[in-house]
């Protein structure tokens, strides 16, 4: 039996330098069980700074969905593509690409995960801290207990139950650093359904952010001073690194991705270079270098990767407003290709 849904169409707009999440609700037909059962859609994108005013019509080209956990069953969430009046790509389109660069690249069986960090605000001011002058210093609040020294824990908790509701590989939460500053994990899954469920998680945390009057930011460093930035923490694989030895395959990724480091900072997130100091547990952001078990390093192999012999890459690089599709991209080119140029594709 059919009856009306709703469905969440979700997009990424044309905002510089840092996109942002849209979305608006259509009622289709139900319950939906394949994507080929979703209808195309349209926005007005000259409001989006995707289109001039005199020709604005961009299509949502539904791309993958999972359950709506705010609005229930049978409801569901849409992620999309952005595309031209004429059916192409648009240029901000950065799925599109790294969906051509999977099938290029299908063979190496590649798996990313996630680290994405926010900072929970309230009232312009990261939420608990004083409204003049600033918490006790940072060093008790990571993996922190306790009413002074976790603050928004709430929407956390609801943010990760919402997305195990929907089906997502959320792999876990922590307090981060910085008070009010927060961490979740997606992955490991393979590229692109890895990032489409990292911009349909942002999407959760900043729609349950409205029951409880905060908003999360993806700010790089969004306090100045002795405060530790947030990052995007990319881990990744593929299956000669998963496979008995791979080490020396990690190894030699982390040979090209020094040699392509300047082309991967491009598109690795804004004001990234605030955050990439070399302190508060970073890497100069004009350095390479990596090393095991090394959180000051741009890349990390986990000690536990080196003591096996295999397994992934943590790219410690990008910001927490990083674009998943583009950082996928960049390191599928430059660790299994012959390398990442950003003005290729008319990024960075």
């Amino acid at each position: 039996m059919t009856k009306n849904i709703m469905a969440e169409y979700i997009w990424i707009d044309g905002k510089k330098p840092t996109s942002k999440l849209r979305s608006k609700t259509k009622i289709i037909d139900g319950p939906v069980e394949k994507l080929e059962q979703i209808p195309a859609w349209g926005f007005d994108a000259s409001s989006t700074e995707q289109a001039e005013g005199h020709f604005s019509d961009c299509g949502l080209k539904p791309v993958y969905f999972i359950p709506d956990p705010v609005r229930g069953v049978p409801n569901i969430l849409v992620m999309c593509e952005v595309l031209n009046a004429d059916g192409s790509p648009h240029l901000t389109n950065t799925r599109a690409v790294l969906a051509n660069i999977v099938e290029k690249f299908a063979d190496q069986k590649p798996l990313f995960g996630v680290e994405q960090e926010y900072t929970l605000y309230q009232n312009d001011r990261p939420a608990g801290w004083p409204e003049r002058g600033f918490p006790h210093p940072q060093g008790r609040y990571y993996c922190g207990i306790g009413v002074d020294e976790v603050y928004g824990r709430p929407v956390v908790e609801h943010h990760m139950k919402a997305c195990l509701d929907a089906g997502m590989s959320i792999s876990g939460v922590n307090a981060e650093v910085m008070p009010a500053q927060w961490e979740f994990q997606i992955g490991p899954l393979p590229p692109l359904e890895a990032a489409d469920q990292l911009w349909l998680a942002r999407w959760l945390l900043y729609r349950l952010g409205e029951d409880y009057n905060l908003y999360a930011k993806l700010d790089p460093k969004p306090m100045p001073g002795d405060w530790n930035g947030a990052g995007g923490h990319t881990n990744f694989s593929t299956e000669s690194m998963r496979a008995d030895n791979g080490i020396e395959i990690i190894k030699s990724a982390c040979e090209k991705l020094g040699k392509f480091h300047s082309q991967h900072i491009a598109v690795y997130g804004a004001d990234n270079d605030k955050r990439l100091t070399g302190k508060h547990e970073t890497c100069s952001i004009n350095e390479f270098r990596y090393g095991v078990g090394d959180r000051g390093a741009s890349v990390r192999i986990p000690s536990r990767v080196s003591n096996e012999g295999k397994g992934y890459l943590e790219d410690r690089r990008p910001a927490a407003n990083l674009d998943p599709y583009q950082i996928f991209t960049a390191l599928l080119e430059t660790t299994c290709g012959e390398g990442f140029d950003p003005k290729k594709y008319n990024w960075g």
